[in-house]
């Protein structure tokens, strides 16, 4: 009998296949184990972080004879994990305890893991989950378990309370759509998901054990829908929709070459958010016209000293190339203020997402500030480089971070090196008390880039990882959107240019009221690149001119929303 379960849609599309549930219990194992003596459990160590590493290296060469460079990247940072001398130590040592070797791994892990769940920055956080695989990897490995099977006879759904990052970078080409218990739009599941144009769900819950192994089941990535058993009306009906889908993704696909410009002539700069340089291929091949947001704080996670110039220089120099003429920004550390970067010894805090985190590090410690504004700096040499400061709530936060680009500028000149000599200085707008003074803060700034992600959450009081409010995140309400239209108005009233990289940037749904609201450049994963600029490239002036104050008069988030899918239905 058919059955309609409901969740969170965080990839949007129709998926139709078999259920194929992912469960591994190591306490089955764990218990069966026999340990040997701290010697021998030691070297068992050895051993499977030796394997794991042979493991990581063929999924990495898999990936990217595939062409799957977002799953490479991912593979790659577990690889630099388990390889991890500090990481190995600890097992070690927990094993030189009397610790059995798989437990030894999970507790060390789970120890590292633990650094990261208090991150201020929901997608850092995610990268518990990274570390928390890697333990489960080794334990597997000590304990004698085998890794799941990939290979699917028919399209099947991937359904399981959680999924780990090596399952879903892992997955088959079989895999239609994914539907999770619990998980965020940053986790990597979904961002693997995004990548691949999986139609995925999460937030199911307990609901999640209904899908037994086999059952035939429809993922509606845009409604949160899961259907168990469909009806066979229903399921041609879906059948259709999935056809209508993949002809809409061919014109995506089409969108590449062209730029985002409206039927009026009004043109938005569409750029692309990315994590390391591996990304940028995957990013070019959708269409980006540079980049919105390069997150450089990956370089400086997961290590017992922070990255050297040279290092940095490198990363950044890697991604400026590759964007030619066009911009790329790089974001300095945006890391958190608790204690995940261990090398800056910073004390456990009440409330790390309001604490030390961000532009504060970098101000505090001028050192590691200048090292990246070098490197950054003589990147612009290869590109052409824009700097942004995160977590900006003060005019006087923006002339410090101006005193120490002008320091880092005379270290380079007396060292020799070539660096740009005028590389423009920007700030993510992520705080009401930002969005609020944009008149002040704009006049010492080249540009804007809002971060919806954070400015969202902390004008609404709402934890999007929180599965108990997560309901009222919402970029759709209306004090975001007026925050945000003020913001518009407030930098182009000064004279420069504002643009996007939030969650809410690769929103086909909001693309209107940006546009009609005038943000100038929206940066987005790649894969929404496509489908945002066909919507752009439909859209008529004068009807979204007229859309933008309806919109902004409505009350309530749910509301709003529904008057954009009925919009952008008319204009499909």
């Amino acid at each position: 009998m058919e059955e309609i379960l409901r969740g969170t849609g965080v990839v949007p599309g129709i998926a139709i296949g078999r259920v194929k549930v992912l469960s591994e219990d190591l306490a089955p194992r764990l218990a069966a184990y026999s340990a040997g003596t701290p010697e021998a459990e030691s070297g068992k160590i050895a051993a499977a972080i030796k394997a794991a590493s042979t493991e990581l290296a063929q999924l990495i060469a898999a990936a990217k004879a595939s062409g799957r460079t977002s799953q490479a990247a991912i593979i790659e940072a577990h690889h630099a994990m388990v390889n991890d001398p500090g990481l190995a130590a600890n097992m070690h040592d927990k094993a030189g305890q009397g610790i059995a070797a798989p437990k030894a791994a999970l507790a060390a892990t789970e120890e590292f893991a633990a650094l990261f769940d208090t991150m201020p920055d929901a997608y850092l956080r995610e990268r518990a989950a990274d570390v928390r695989d890697i333990g489960r990897r080794l334990a597997r490995l000590l304990a004698g378990g085998a890794q799941i099977e990939d290979e699917d006879p028919e399209p099947v759904v991937i359904c399981a309370q959680e999924l780990a990052p090596s399952a879903a970078a892992g997955m088959s080409e079989k895999v239609c759509g994914i539907v999770l218990g619990q998980g965020s739009t940053t986790s990597h599941a979904v961002i693997i998901a995004k990548a691949r144009g999986i139609p995925a769900v999460t937030g199911l819950g307990g609901a999640i054990d209904r899908l037994l192994p086999g059952t035939m089941v429809i993922v509606d990535g845009s409604t949160g829908q899961v259907i168990l058993q469909p009806a066979a009306a229903r399921l041609a009906e879906y059948r259709s929709q999935v056809e209508t889908e993949a002809a809409r993704k061919r014109q995506d696909g089409e969108m590449a070459a062209l730029a985002a410009v409206t039927l009026g002539g009004r043109k938005l700069q569409l750029a692309a958010n990315i994590g390391s340089p591996t990304d940028m291929a995957a990013a070019l091949m959708q269409g980006a016209e540079g980049v919105g947001l390069f997150r450089s704080e990956f370089l400086f996670l997961g290590r017992d000293n922070p990255p050297g110039e040279e290092e940095q220089f490198a990363a950044s120099k890697a991604v400026a190339a590759q964007c030619g003429k066009h911009l790329c920004i790089v974001r300095t550390m945006d890391a958190g203020g608790d204690k995940p970067l261990q090398y800056l010894h910073i004390a456990k805090e009440e409330n790390p997402f309001l604490g030390w985190r961000a532009i504060r590090i970098s101000l505090e410690q001028p050192d590691l500030f200048i090292t990246q504004l070098k490197a950054i700096l003589r990147a612009g040499v290869f590109g052409n480089v824009a700097i942004m400061l995160p977590m900006i709530i003060s005019v006087a936060e923006i002339t410090a971070a101006k005193a120490c680009l002008e320091q880092a500028a005379a270290q380079l000149i007396d060292e020799g090196k070539p660096f740009a000599a005028k590389v423009p200085l920007g700030i993510m707008i992520e705080t009401p008390a930002a969005a609020v003074t944009a008149r002040e803060l704009a006049a010492e700034c080249d540009f804007f880039s809002i971060g919806t992600n954070d400015l969202v959450q902390y004008t609404l009081a709402v934890d999007r990882g929180n599965p108990a409010v997560s309901p009222l995140y919402s970029h759709f309400h209306p004090a975001v959107l007026r925050l945000i239209d003020g913001i518009v108005k407030a930098g182009h009233e000064r004279g420069i240019w504002v643009g996007m990289c939030g969650e809410m940037a690769g929103d086909p749904l909001a693309a209107p009221l940006l546009a009609a609201m005038g943000l100038d450049e929206l940066s987005m994963s790649a894969p929404a690149i496509p489908r945002v600029k066909a919507v752009i490239r439909k859209l008529h002036d004068r009807e979204i001119e007229e859309l933008l104050p309806k919109a902004l008069s409505l009350q309530n988030a749910g509301d709003i929303r529904a008057l954009m899918e009925r919009f952008i239905t008319a204009n499909s």
